[in-house]
Parts: C-alpha cells; structure tokens; sequence
C-alpha cells in the first residue's frame, strides 16, 4: 500500500510561486496515476490537475490552466505541482492522490490520499 506525503505549501503573496510535492513510500509510484486537488473551507473538494503514470497525459481544471504545472519523477517517487501567479482564490488545502489506473479529476477514484498541505495566497 502506497504512502503519499506532501510538502511545499506555505504563505505567499498574490503573483508568488510555490511548488509542491507529493512524495511515495510503501511502492512504486510508476504504476500509479495522480492526482492534486484542493479544498477552501466550506467548499467542496476540486480536482486541480492528474497526471497518467507515464507522464505522458497531463489534464489540468480550468481555473489553473496556463499558472500551475503538474510533474512527476518515477525514479525519485515525486510528483510537483508548480504553482505560477498565484491568487487568493488558490488558497485551499492542496491533497495528492494515487490510483492504479486512468488518470481523473474525480476525486472518488482515487485510492490512496496525502495528509494535505496548507496554501495560503494573502497580501
């Protein structure tokens, strides 16, 4: 059974950068698509961006399109998120994902779930 942790979140002003990681222990993250996904209080929690386990099918909601980039390195078990022109609205806490098969923004296919990180975007 896989483990995900992530890392990277933090305070940071509007059109500031953070980047992400979601890190893998108990298997191999190569046969895995993930996913990152966030949720603001009160709100419900939103698919921000999945990767296939290649690497080569990338998909991304379209609120982040063209400010966040999803990454993955099989031989270091990581997946980044690199998040780009940053707004208040991104600040939410930011959960990876793992699951064997396609990857997807629904958040209910996935299997296995980080702790979450704290992404707070305030001037």
């Amino acid at each position: 059974q896989v483990q995900l942790v992530e890392s990277g979140g933090g305070l940071v002003q509007p059109g500031g950068s953070l980047r992400l990681s979601c890190a893998a222990s108990g298997g191999s993250l190569e046969y895995y698509a993930i996913g990152w996904f966030r949720q603001a209080p009160g709100k419900v929690r939103e698919g921000v961006s999945c990767i296939s386990s290649t690497g080569a099918n990338t998909y991304y909601a379209d609120s982040v399109k063209g400010r966040f980039t999803i990454s993955r390195d099989n031989a270091r078990n990581t997946v980044y998120l690199q998040m780009n022109s940053l707004k208040p609205e991104d600040t939410a806490v930011y959960y990876c994902a793992a699951r064997r098969g396609l990857a997807t923004m629904n958040y209910y296919q996935y299997e296995y779930w980080g702790q979450g990180t704290q992404v707070t975007v305030s001037s």
